[in-house]
This record gives structure tokens, C-alpha cells and sequence, in this order.
């Protein structure tokens, strides 16, 4: 993902046929994680987990593949379609987190979730960094960082076969699935839903924004942006060490609370600084209240249903938070050629708006006693 964000966005912008198309490879390879999340899901519920990834990650490979050949015959329709192909590979390995959280009992999310997310600082660095590396390694640009790519989850596929799943133990009792509207109504299930939307549309639209943003339109080298882009997804994952102690001490709610305050801080800073360092600390910020709201969202959802409901709960989940990603992404390239970075930043104060009503109302609900709330 780190090495679409950059080098992704900027194919986008080569071999697209306007400019407003440039982030369309971003956003369809999030439209093919949000699509494939359910199948992903269903796939792993019949071969397990080790054994579902294993398979996504072929399909990854053959995604670098379509990536390569479409660079060769610079094809943007077929470049989208490697994106497509890769968003697969992403909906299959975001299921890692909840294979962390099955390992362990439920005072322990937190901390599984967090080193899951933690991998997150090494993508941070190494994806950026082959971008840049395999741009040159062959006559045409960027060809070389999907063969790096395909090297990458080469590994990663060694390293899954060290992996034992945990035993899930079966409930004879209850194996009747909830309704889907049912599940919707809870409101602490809702709520980790749209804290789950909520930070990954913002963090989607200015983040995917961004290269074009510094590059493009503010004249800021390929090597600036590619530095505040590294920062911004170590910022995503660095909190993830830190974040089961203040968990622990100020509860799920309030730091859904102060990842939101981050990004009020990054609409604020955006605003008025368009330098290097205004873009690095904004974009920073961004990274730290995307952790908070995330993996708050992703703590609170396991409480938020029966175990029987598990796999549906998460693919509604996942589906619906990376649908709403992809469009956040494909909005970027549309807003960033048609109005201005300030603008579209000052944009994301409507989900912000939209994620503390969720919390309100969710405070409302749960403190009455007759509350059906998980």
C-alpha cells in the first residue's frame, strides 16, 4: 500500500487521460479491497486464515504482474486493473488484525491489534523507498518497484507459513446469525463502524491528495514529498506501541475523541502552511488521529456482537469502511484539480461533524437501562 500511495498516484498521473483520473488507480484498488472484503472473509471461513491469505497473496503477485505489463504498454485501463487486482491482497491481509485478536482473550485486543498495526512503520519506509529504488532499475519508469513488490510478498508469504491459527471454539447453542438491520442498530456496533469510516475517508482524501498537491501544484521535490509520505504512514503506525496504555487509561471513546481533535489540527495547520514542514506536520497529524479513530473502531466492534456473528460482523465492516475509502480517494483527484488544497481540507470537517453525532448519540443510547447495546 505505502508503494501505490506514492508511485501509484503518480503513474496515475502520467498515464492518465486527464489529470482529475490521476488518483483513480488509488481508489480502485481500495474499491477492490472493499469488494473483495466478503468474499476474502468467506474464502478464509472455508480454508482458514493462513490458508485465505496464502491464496490472496498469488493473486497479489499476479497484480504486480498486470502492473509491470501495463507499464510496458502504457496502458492506464490496465494499470487500474493491476490496482484492482491488489486491492484483493489488501482486503485478505487486513484480516490480520482480527486473526491478532481471535489469538488472544478480550482485555488483549488492544495490544494484538496495536503490534499487528505496528508492521505498519517497516511499509512505512520500505514501500516509499522501492518506489523510489526500482523507478530506474529498468528503461521504463517504475517498472522495477512492482518486481520489488513481487519480492516483498514473497516474503511476507514465508514468514505467514510460520503462522499457527488459533483454535475458534464452536457454540452449539447459538448458531443463528443476527439480522444485518439488527446488527446496524446497536449503536456501540454502529458506532465502531463509522469510527471505522470516519477515520479512513479523511485520512484517504487527504492523504491520497497530497503527492499531487506538493508536487504538481506547490513545486515541492519528488524526494519532500516522498519524506512527508513516509512520515505520514509512520504516523499511521508508530501510536500502535503506545496506544494499549492509553487505552487502558482513558478508555475507547475518548480516544476516538482525540484522533478526531488531530484532525481538526490538521484541517487547522493545512490551512494556513503549504511549506514542506506544513504539509510534513499536518500530514502527521493526519497519521496519529487515523491510529486513534482506527483502532478504537476495530477494539470496540469484537464487543459489539455474539461470536457466531463474527465473520459477518466483520465483513460488513470492512466492506463498507474501504468503500467509503475508494470514493474518498477517487473524490481527491476530482476535488484537487477543481478547487483549492484549503478547501478540500476544510471539507473533511462534514465526516468530523458526522462522527461526533455518532458518538452522541451512541453516549444517549448506551446510558439508558433498557439500552440493547453490546
Amino acid at each position: 500500500m505505502p508503494l501505490m500511495v506514492l508511485a501509484g498516484t503518480l503513474i496515475g498521473a502520467q498515464l492518465a487521460p486527464s489529470a482529475a483520473w490521476a488518483t483513480a488507480p488509488i481508489a480502485l484498488m481500495i474499491t477492490g479491497t472493499a469488494i473483495s472484503v466478503v468474499p476474502v472473509t468467506q474464502l478464509m471461513r472455508k480454508l482458514g486464515r493462513k490458508r485465505g491469505m496464502l491464496t490472496c497473496m498469488a493473486v497479489g503477485i499476479l497484480g504486480c504482474i498486470l502492473a509491470i505489463a501495463a507499464l510496458q504498454t502504457k496502458s492506464f485501463v490496465l494499470f487500474c486493473t493491476a490496482s484492482f487486482v491488489l486491492g484483493s491482497l489488501s482486503a485478505a491481509l487486513m484480516q490480520g488484525r482480527f486473526a491478532a485478536m481471535e489469538s488472544v482473550s478480550m482485555q488483549h485486543h488492544a495490544s494484538a491489534t496495536s503490534m499487528v498495526m505496528g508492521g505498519g512503520i517497516v511499509a512505512a519506509f520500505i514501500g516509499p523507498e522501492l518506489a523510489i529504488l526500482g523507478r530506474e532499475m529498468s528503461s521504463i519508469t517504475y517498472q522495477g518497484s512492482f518486481l520489488l513488490a513481487i519480492g516483498c510478498i514473497v516474503a511476507a508469504g514465508i514468514v505467514l507459513s510460520f503462522y499457527s491459527p488459533a483454535p475458534i471454539a464452536s457454540n452449539p447453542i447459538a448458531q443463528k446469525q443476527t439480522p444485518t438491520i439488527n446488527l446496524l442498530r446497536r449503536p456501540s456496533f454502529a458506532l465502531a463502524l463509522a469510527s471505522g469510516v470516519i477515520a479512513y475517508t479523511v485520512m484517504s482524501f487527504v492523504m491520497t491528495g497530497t503527492p499531487i498537491s506538493m508536487h504538481h501544484f506547490h513545486g515541492h521535490s519528488l524526494l519532500d514529498t516522498k519524506w512527508v509520505i513516509q512520515s505520514h504512514i509512520a504516523a499511521m503506525f508508530v501510536p500502535s506501541f503506545i496506544a494499549p496504555l492509553l487505552f487502558r487509561q482513558f478508555g475507547i471513546r475518548a480516544m476516538m475523541f482525540i484522533g478526531l481533535a488531530c484532525y481538526c489540527a490538521t484541517i487547522a495547520i493545512g490551512f494556513s502552511d503549504t511549506s514542506v514542514t506544513g504539509f510534513w506536520l499536518q500530514l502527521v497529524l493526519l497519521g496519529i488521529g487515523w491510529n486513534f479513530l482506527f483502532l478504537a473502531g476495530t477494539t470496540l466492534l469484537p464487543s459489539t456482537h455474539l461470536d457466531n456473528d463474527r465473520h459477518k460482523a466483520q465483513a460488513i465492516n470492512d466492506s463498507t469502511v474501504f468503500s467509503c475509502q475508494a470514493i474518498a480517494a477517487l473524490a481527491a483527484g476530482w476535488a484537487i484539480n477543481i478547487i483549492t488544497w484549503q478547501q478540500m481540507l476544510l471539507g473533511c470537517l462534514i465526516p468530523i461533524t458526522i462522527m461526533l453525532g455518532f458518538m452522541i448519540w451512541e453516549g444517549a443510547r448506551t446510558a439508558k437501562p433498557d439500552s440493547k447495546a453490546a
